[in-house]
């Protein structure tokens, strides 16, 4: 089952992670998806928050995993863009994050879909310029959208 929000600022769409983020449980995998500059990193902050999270929370680009142990769970806050091969992931022992005692975020995720498992929650956030430059849609569900 889909479920789509529409916010229409960055401050619905923080609110609205945070909200995933409060509700969110161990072990579960949040694969996160759109255009650069659509608004995945507010929402992870967003999300973080909801976790309980204070420190500061930016996409982990260059690092490919940022840990956030200080919330009610750990957040495993993945940015998988510059990954070249999904060897890499494996380098970092990704099982250990996926299957670990945390939440996992994965900026990206459909460039190693072959590695998430079917239980995840996948999350699309989309612009539309006719209702707005602030506008967002997001979408989430057990699929790839």
């Amino acid at each position: 089952m889909l479920e789509q929000v529409e916010t229409y600022g960055p401050e619905e769409t923080f609110s609205f992670g945070k909200r995933l983020g409060e509700n969110a449980g161990p072990g579960t995998i949040f694969c996160l998806d759109g255009d650069l500059g659509v608004g995945k990193t507010v929402f992870t902050q967003g999300f973080a928050a909801g976790l309980g999270i204070t420190e500061p929370v930016n996409s982990p680009t260059f690092t490919i995993v940022q840990v956030y142990e200080e919330g009610r769970l750990p957040l495993y806050h993945f940015d998988v863009y510059r990954i070249g091969d999904v060897e890499e992931m494996e380098e970092i022992g990704y099982e250990d994050y996926f299957f670990g005692a945390g939440v996992c975020l994965i900026e990206w995720a459909s460039l190693i879909g072959e590695l998430i498992p079917e239980s995840a929650e996948w999350i699309t956030i989309e612009k539309d310029m006719e209702k707005g430059f602030d506008y967002r849609k997001i979408t989430i569900g057990r699929e790839r959208q």
